[in-house]
């Protein structure tokens, strides 16, 4: 097979984020698209019936088309974009009505301050909510004006109003944002005073907005401005069902010291606003039962993230809270959807593979769609009256979105799914497809499990030892399950071996295996991996002399530290990743996650110490590239350069390379690809193949004097 150029990463297409319509007779969805001229990735829009007849149609023709929503009645389709603004909020005019803007001129605030949310600055350039009618057809219509944008919305049950969560500055502290952005000072009393992807925080607080469809008018619930909190990354979330408008949020006392985040209910009418829950646990995706008497949502210790996460059930009349997932020991990997009154599914992580469960009100949990293969894997999911969409991946088959019956969770022998998409078969063919096996292995005493994936003509049961890519998975809380995946075909059709392992800290394999993790990084998961890699030398699948090693995040962490206590790796690449864990607290954004982990790191010295790579930097004899976002401020760059320095100094081969503009990802396109192209031809100096035969027995490979600057934790 030839190498997969980096050029084709532009020829892919990635769909998600299924959302069926309420009789499940439709499946709308987002495919992102890669431009490699503009170099951008322009998410779209899509529909397309669920039997299969047709296919799909898109409906956007926008670059950041997002969260794709049906009303109850399933005639309109709410989605959040970014476009020019609607034409007859620019020249006055609409069908029926005043605009936003026009009615909080007309109308007078009432005492509570509810009703002149608006001003007179539009939201020109930001996210709005938009809707098309699936009935009449034509160009899709502006609901929402914001200044600020709009993050969420959900429908009201009627299907006449919207409620939508967004920020609404003060006059002060718009003032002080548009100082800011003109280049003033900084200023924050915030402990949590930065978050990657988001910059530095401010004090601006985000409310829940009603506004109504038809005549766009919007009102404030005042009750709904909870203080700034951690808890705040995860959205408000809000779900609008006949009791009320659920949402997320924190107020109780130290909101950013503490990943508690709650579930409250507000009144749309009246604005009133009630604390569901109790503050001890970390509360996301609250849902509705189909009666609307019940609230389905995750929760997870705020302070063990190595704790599956759980399903509970909230009855609003009575109080009372079930734990659904008790007995799986598994991780609820996603929102559940209600199948009905009495049951739900969810997926879960189940040793290195994303499936279905379904939760009981008054039974055990269970694991369900026996037909799904352990070679293939869910990635998203909805559900709707009886149908079932979800986007499905597998190494051989790319990912794409199917539909079935609920009935067919049931399915133990064939899967009968009716394919909607062709995206990723079409990639497939087109470039070929992934092969991987499931590993296990002994790591002193201790069942671990990888997933290899391995070059077209390599005969996993007659070995030709082969170049590895050890490929570390970030988190630690997360876990690799087969897929297809670009990185492992570039990698497989250079002819190296590519192993992934699901080491003690990863999830899907129960508390017990990923809490041994807690406050002991580099540890139990460097025993793991270096014991992977011994088995894959063992077994012949790997040549010994030409081992690479890479991670991003925590695989980063865990790279850089393997280096400073073996030389066994021919060059590695720890990316975005920290490495001395003391300097980093306070400069990073997981103040609160380091210490509960490690406590505090004047009281756990030792702790941080034991877990930072830079301590033993003195070791490393591994040519080593480093890489850095420019803004991660969940690992920051100057963790990279610490690293980079230190390992120049000792007078071993290094690079650093910094993402400008960056944060914890590599997002943008052409960088994706250079990352791809750096870590081969790092590799490719110390004797591993390139697609231009370009790699070296390992003998000449010397960094650049000067070292050139130029991606789940």
């Amino acid at each position: 097979m030839e190498p997969l150029s980096t050029t084709a990463y532009y020829d892919r297409t990635q769909v998600g984020s299924p959302a069926l319509s309420p009789s499940g007779d439709r499946l709308a969805f987002v495919a992102t698209e890669f431009d490699q001229r503009e170099d951008e990735r322009r998410s779209s829009v899509f529909v397309v019936p669920t039997d299969g007849s047709r296919d799909p149609h898109r409906l956007t023709r926008v670059s950041d088309a997002s969260s794709p929503t049906f009303s109850p009645d399933g005639s309109t389709l709410a989605v959040v974009m970014t476009r020019e603004r609607d034409v007859a909020l620019r020249v006055g005019l609409d069908e029926d009505t005043d605009t936003d803007d026009e009615a909080a001129d007309g109308d007078d605030a009432d005492a509570e301050g509810e009703g002149d949310d608006e001003d007179v600055a539009t939201g020109e350039g930001k996210p709005q909510v938009w809707t098309f009618d699936l009935e009449w057809g034509g160009d899709a219509r502006q609901v929402t004006d914001r200044e600020h944008g709009v993050r969420e919305f959900d429908w009201s049950p009627d299907g006449e109003r919207i409620v939508v969560a967004g920020r609404d500055p003060t006059d002060d502290e718009q003032e002080y944002l548009d100082d800011r952005e003109d280049g003033g000072p900084v200023e924050t009393e915030r402990l949590q005073h930065k978050r990657d992807g988001s910059g530095w925080l401010d004090t601006v607080r985000s409310y829940l907005f009603v506004v109504d469809v038809a005549s766009r008018e919007s009102r404030r619930l005042d009750d709904t401005g909870l203080p700034p909190s951690v808890a705040d990354s995860a959205g408000r979330q809000p779900a609008w069902g006949e009791r009320g408008v659920a949402f997320l949020g924190y107020d109780g006392d130290a909101p950013d010291d503490t990943y508690a985040c709650d579930v409250f209910l507000a009144d749309p009418d009246e604005g009133a606003v009630e604390c569901l829950t109790d503050g001890s646990a970390t509360c996301i995706s609250p849902v509705w039962s189909p009666d609307d008497d019940r609230l389905a949502y995750r929760a997870r210790d705020p302070e063990n993230w190595y704790r599956p996460a759980d399903l509970r059930v909230h009855d609003v009349a009575s109080g009372e809270v079930r734990t659904v997932s008790e007995g799986i020991d598994r991780t609820l990997m996603s929102a559940p959807r209600w199948l009905d009154d009495e049951s739900l599914v969810g997926l879960v992580g189940d040793e290195g593979w994303t499936r279905f469960a379904r939760f009981h009100l008054d039974e055990r949990p269970e694991r369900v769609y026996e037909a799904q293969s352990r070679a293939e894997t869910v990635r998203s999911f909805d559900v709707a009256d009886e149908t079932v969409g979800l986007a499905l991946s597998a190494p051989d088959r790319g990912t794409d979105l199917y539909a079935m019956s609920t009935t067919g969770l049931d399915d133990e022998g064939t899967a009968d799914r009716t394919r909607l998409t062709d995206v990723g078969a079409e990639f497939v063919a087109e470039y070929g497809t992934l092969r991987a096996r499931r590993v296990t292995f002994d790591s002193e005493g201790q069942t671990v499990e990888g997933i290899a994936y391995y070059p077209e003509a390599f005969d996993p049961d007659d070995p030709e030892p082969s170049p590895l890519v050890l490929d570390i998975h970030g988190g630690p809380m997360a876990y690799d399950d087969p897929g297809w995946d670009f990185d492992a075909a570039f990698w497989t059709t250079r002819g190296y071996v590519v192993f992934r392992v699901n080491y003690r800290g990863s999830t899907s394999y129960g508390r017990a295996f990923s809490e041994q993790l807690k406050g002991r990084w580099n540890t139990l998961e460097v025993q793991d991996l270096q014991a992977g890699v011994d088995w894959m030398v063992e077994s012949g699948w790997v040549d010994p002399e030409r081992l690479f090693c890479t991670g991003f995040s925590q695989g980063g962490v865990n790279t850089a530290y393997m280096v400073t206590h073996t030389d066994r790796f021919a060059a590695a690449a720890a990316e975005h990743g920290v490495y001395d864990l003391y300097s980093s607290f306070g400069t990073d954004d997981s103040q609160n996650w380091l210490e509960a982990d490690f406590g505090l790191p004047w009281e756990n010295p030792d702790g941080y110490r034991d877990a930072s790579s830079i301590v033993d930097v003195g070791n490393v004899e591994t040519p080593l590239l480093v890489t850095a976002g420019e803004n991660d401020w969940r690992c920051p760059p100057t963790q990279a350069e610490q690293l980079y320095v230190s390992v120049r100094k000792r007078g071993v081969d290094a690079k650093l390379v910094v993402y400008q503009d960056e944060h914890h990802a590599i997002s943008d396109p052409d960088r994706a690809v250079h990352r791809l192209e750096t870590l081969e031809e790092w590799f490719g100096r110390y004797g591993g193949p390139t697609a231009d035969g370009s790699g070296t027995d390992g003998d000449d490979g010397d960094a650049d004097a000067d070292g050139d600057a130029k991606n789940e934790a």
